[in-house]
């Protein structure tokens, strides 16, 4: 992503610039075109941007990387753009690991939450995700919590599991490298302190946060994968994808048509709706993409093997009358048995690829 030479475009919002210099002005457009773009984030051509547009330019970025890696979403999504709708991107989730050797990366949500809280963002609820020995939590912004889209940030949590399962997550982890540098941190520190970075600082400091959502260690061997595998398919996926989007998701108005739409398509999309305990939030999911990563057999040759990438989800979320302010809101919540339920969508993608090699 080259910044050295700005585009001469003058009359675009700093959130548009920073994306047609990174990504080119025709690219940037079409990403646009996308997606629906909060007002709060289309702020005049300035020297200094805010940590609000620096927050959407990644999120954008983040998508569009999730789409490349989802097939069925991708589809789904230039139907839509198609038909004339934008998505309303609402959340990525991704994975850590906590406790355990994670080399030069931070242990757990640490290796993010020093990139989340620069850029705005801020715990909005806790989800104790038992039946899987994770934990989640949602990061909202500060500054426009109904329209920026929320991070889930979940962390395995390894000492549930055996003593050869946690050797093993051990040895994986800890190849890993830190994708921020000295510099990279510093503009995160006075992004956090001013809430404003110079422009060319903000295009400096992109790329780097985009490549932290990617893996970051070694891929493990067969041997290793399956040791994982056998007690934990969301520690089996981390090891092969590390900290990439484990999914992205589309806010709609009515999740339930959606899915029916998508299931008279033929797309490969869940039963069954996950519904919160509060009944305000519904959400469904595609099945997650397979991709086919190397890893060495027990004679040390390289083995394409299939395993589950990342997914597409949707979410509708009501508004409801906040009783302490009297006010409307939208319920930004989660719920923990939700989540668990989309978790699985990793777990049947594993099942049905069954950890197979494919040829070379």
């Amino acid at each position: 992503m080259p910044t050295t030479n700005l585009p001469n475009l003058p009359n675009l919002p700093n959130l548009q610039f920073m994306l047609a210099s990174l990504l080119g002005a025709e690219h940037a457009n079409q990403l646009s075109d996308l997606l629906q773009i909060p007002a709060s984030t289309l702020r005049p051509r300035a020297d200094t941007v805010s940590r609000i547009e620096i927050a959407q330019a990644l999120n954008m970025l983040l998508f569009e990387k999730l789409l490349k890696a989802v097939p069925q979403g991708n589809d789904y999504v230039q139907d839509s753009v198609r038909a004339g709708n934008k998505i309303r991107f609402d959340h990525g989730a991704l994975r850590t690991v906590l406790g355990i050797s994670t080399g030069a990366l931070p242990p757990g949500e640490a290796a993010f939450t020093r990139i989340l809280r620069p850029l705005g963002y801020q715990v909005n609820g806790i989800y104790p995700l038992e039946r899987i020995s994770m934990t989640g939590r949602a990061y909202a912004h500060q500054d426009d919590p109904e329209e920026i889209a929320q991070f889930f940030l979940s962390e395995l949590h390894p000492h549930h599991f055996s003593n050869e399962f946690q050797a093993t997550v051990n040895k994986v982890l800890s190849t890993s490298q830190d994708p921020i540098d000295a510099h990279s941190a510093q503009l995160l520190q006075q992004l956090e302190r001013d809430k404003t970075l110079p422009l060319t600082d903000a295009l400096a400091l992109l790329p780097v946060l985009l490549s932290c959502f990617d893996r970051q260690h070694a891929l493990p061997s067969i041997a290793e994968y399956q040791t994982l595998l056998a007690e934990s398919a969301e520690m089996a996926w981390i090891s092969t994808e590390g900290n990439a989007f484990n999914h992205a998701t589309d806010r709609v108005p009515n999740v339930e048509q959606v899915a029916d739409a998508q299931r008279a398509l033929g797309r490969a999309i869940k039963e069954k709706i996950e519904v919160s305990r509060n009944g305000r939030v519904r959400q469904t999911a595609f099945r997650a993409s397979t991709v086919t990563r190397p890893m060495r057999d027990a004679d040390g040759a390289l083995v394409e093997m299939q395993v589950p990438g990342s997914f597409y989800e949707f979410i509708s979320r009501d508004r409801y009358l906040d009783q302490e302010t009297q006010s409307e809101k939208l319920d930004l919540t989660f719920d923990s048995g939700n989540a668990q339920g989309i978790f699985k969508m990793t777990a049947s993608a594993a099942a049905s690829s069954s950890s197979s090699p494919s040829s070379c």
